[in-house]
This record gives C-alpha cells, sequence and structure tokens, in this order.
C-alpha cells in the first residue's frame, strides 16, 4: 500500500514536472508578440526576408492609399526610426493615421517592410454612437412593430 502511494506520488510529480517543462518553453518562444523600428533596425541582418511582426504608431502624413490598385503605404514610426511598409488589399476600415498597427510580412533588403496582414490596435472600451440616441425608444418600436 506505501509502495502504490510512492508511485503514485512519483507519477504525479513527474506529469507536473513535464507540464511545467513544456508551458515555460511555449511561453518563452511566444512571448515576443512583435518587433519595435527600433528592434527591427538592430536586428535588420538577423531578419531580413524572414516571416515578422512589426508593431508601432502609423506616421501622420505618412498614409498613401490608392484604392484602384488596393495599395497601401504608410510609415511606422517609434523613437526616431521609421520604417516604409507596402502592403496589399484593403486596410481595415479602422485604420487611421497616429494609430498603432501591428503588420505581419517581410522586411526587404530595401528597407521596406511588405506586409501581408494589417492588425489595427484598439481598446477595448465600447461606447455607442454619438447617433445612437435613446435606446428605449428603439426597443419600444421593435416591441410595437412601428
Amino acid at each position: 500500500m506505501l509502495k502504490n502511494k510512492v508511485w503514485r506520488l512519483v507519477g504525479l510529480a513527474a506529469i507536473a514536472g513535464a507540464i511545467t517543462v513544456l508551458a515555460a518553453g511555449g511561453l518563452s518562444e511566444n512571448m515576443v508578440f512583435f518587433l519595435t523600428p527600433v528592434e527591427l533596425e538592430e536586428r535588420a541582418q538577423e531578419v531580413t526576408g524572414k516571416p515578422v511582426r512589426l508593431g508601432a504608431q502609423v506616421k501622420p502624413g505618412s498614409v498613401d492609399w490608392n484604392a484602384d490598385a488596393t495599395e497601401l503605404r504608410f510609415v511606422l514610426a517609434e523613437a526616431g526610426v521609421e520604417i516604409s511598409v507596402e502592403s496589399t488589399g484593403a486596410p481595415p476600415a479602422m485604420f487611421q493615421e497616429g494609430m498603432g498597427v501591428v503588420v505581419e510580412g517581410v522586411y526587404g533588403h530595401d528597407r521596406v517592410f511588405r506586409a501581408t496582414n494589417l492588425m489595427v490596435k484598439h481598446s477595448n472600451e465600447y461606447a455607442p454612437p454619438d447617433h445612437a440616441g435613446d435606446a428605449s425608444e428603439t426597443y419600444q418600436s421593435l416591441i410595437e412593430g412601428t
């Protein structure tokens, strides 16, 4: 009976140890969600031509959107470092100058980041539109069927 308890404890300790090792290894690899422009410049030789994520603020006045060709060009800026970004496809509806974005793509030898995916950073706070009016009136009209 004592032998069974010892084996159970050893088994539980081994399982707990394995879970800890897997969790620590997985977390350390995924802790960096994106590089900043400063980090991209510092690691340019290492990451050029490889898929990476880049995150920063869109420089005001840098957005050039060609709707006919669905080409978007803008600059991401941080701490005096600017990275030119080219993207194809329509930008997200919330995309605008001065906001934080994260782009996925490849940094080229020509120092241009070619994005394959563009994600806008936004707050988690919800605010109803200014023109929403009194919601109780809207709900009442739905109930009454008018």
